[in-house]
C-alpha cells in the first residue's frame, strides 16, 4: 500500500501526523512491513506548518501518480478555492483507480476536485454549512465520524482523522490489526456515531453519563442475548423514551444501530481469530438465525462472513463458544 499525504503552507501538525502515525504504527508492528507513507506537496522542498515549523524533503506532485491512497488531512480556513494542478492531480489519480481521501477540512478540496457530486460527505461540524453551500450536489452529513464509498472517503473533524485512517486499516488488513495499531496509539479501535455529540451543546448530566455507560458496559458482556431497548431502558431505570434520548446524546446513534454494530464488531474478530462455525458466530454474537446474521454482515462489509474469513483469518484455533 503506497500513501501520498498532501502537506500545504500553514497546516496544522496534529492533521498532518494523524495518517502518518496510523499507518507507520502498522508498518512498524510488522503485519504490513511494505506500507509506504510519503508526504507531497504542490512543489517539491519544504512546507511550514500552522505552528512555525518547517518540515523539509517534501516531495513533488508526482508522488502523486505513484499512490494507491492520496489523502488531503486538512484545507486552510476559510476555505480557499483548489488550485487547477491539485484539482487535475486528484482527479487523475482517481481516475487510475487510487483511493482519494479528504480529512476534516480536506473534504473542500476533494468536494472541489468533484469527487463529491451526488454523494454524502462530512467535514468538521463548524465547516458543514460552508461545505453544503459550496457543494449543493453533496449531501453532507452530521451523522457520522467518516463516510467511505470505496474510491472516495472524507471524515469529520480533527480527531475522526484517526477514526478514518484506523478504518483504512481495518478495510485492508482486518480488524484485529486495527485493534492491534489503535491499542499501541491508545486510541478506540472503532468509534461510532456523529458530529452531533461534539457540536456545542449544553453538557448532559454526570449521572445520565455514568446510567449510559454502565449499560454500554453491561450489554457488551451480554451480546448473544436478546438486547431489546426496553431491557436496556430498564437496566438504566429510565423510560423507554427518556433512555433513547440520552442514548442519542451520549452515543451519536441509536440503542439498535449501536447493538447491531458491536455484534457484527465481535463477529470480525471471532471470524478472523476463531475456527468456529458460521452458525456458532451468528449465535455467539445474538444474531437470531445464521441467515439474519449473513444478511447484516454483507449489507455491513459487502462481503459474506465465509469470504471475509476466508480474507483475514489468522490461525483460527478451533475453540468451542462459551458464554461470558
Amino acid at each position: 500500500m503506497r500513501i501520498a499525504v498532501y502537506a500545504f503552507d500553514g497546516i496544522t501538525m496534529f492533521h498532518l501526523a494523524a495518517p502518518l502515525l496510523v499507518f507507520a504504527e502498522v508498518r512498524r508492528l510488522g503485519p504490513a512491513p511494505d506500507w509506504q507513507t510519503r508526504l507531497w506537496s504542490d512543489r517539491a522542498g519544504s512546507v511550514c506548518t500552522a505552528e512555525g515549523y518547517p518540515i523539509g524533503e517534501v516531495t513533488g506532485p508526482e508522488t502523486v501518480d505513484w499512490a494507491d491512497i492520496v489523502i488531503v488531512p486538512s484545507w486552510p480556513m476559510p476555505p480557499r478555492p483548489i488550485g487547477a494542478d491539485l484539482k487535475r492531480k486528484l482527479r487523475q489519480a482517481h481516475a487510475r483507480g487510487a483511493v482519494i481521501a479528504g480529512l476534516c477540512l480536506g473534504a473542500f478540496a476533494v468536494a472541489d476536485a468533484g469527487l463529491l457530486d451526488g454523494r454524502a460527505a462530512v467535514t468538521h461540524w463548524e465547516a458543514m454549512p460552508l461545505l453544503a453551500e459550496r457543494c449543493p450536489g453533496t449531501e453532507v452529513d452530521s451523522s457520522v465520524l467518516y463516510i467511505d464509498h470505496d474510491d472516495v472517503l472524507t471524515s469529520a473533524g480533527t480527531a475522526s482523522a484517526i477514526d478514518a485512517c484506523l478504518h483504512l486499516v481495518r478495510k485492508h488488513l482486518g480488524s484485529a490489526i486495527a485493534t492491534r495499531v489503535a491499542r499501541y496509539l491508545v486510541v478506540a479501535p472503532h468509534r461510532e456515531g456523529g458530529q452531533a455529540q461534539y457540536i456545542e451543546r449544553p453538557l448532559a448530566r454526570p449521572a445520565t453519563d455514568t446510567a449510559i455507560a454502565e449499560v454500554l458496559e453491561w450489554a457488551l458482556t451480554r451480546l448473544d442475548e436478546p438486547l431489546t431497548v426496553d431491557r436496556l431502558a430498564d437496566r438504566a431505570r429510565m423510560s423507554r423514551r427518556s433512555f433513547v434520548r440520552h442514548f442519542r446524546q451520549a452515543t451519536g446513534t441509536t440503542p439498535a444501530r449501536w447493538i447491531l454494530t458491536r455484534r457484527l464488531q465481535e463477529a470480525r474478530a471471532l471470524l478472523e481469530t476463531t475456527a468456529w462455525s458460521i452458525d456458532a458466530v451468528a449465535s455467539a454474537c445474538g444474531f437470531g438465525s445464521s441467515a439474519t446474521f449473513r444478511q447484516n454482515f454483507t449489507s455491513a462489509f459487502a462481503t459474506s462472513p465465509t469470504a471475509y474469513r476466508r480474507q483475514f483469518a489468522s490461525r483460527p484455533q478451533p475453540l468451542v463458544p462459551r458464554r461470558t
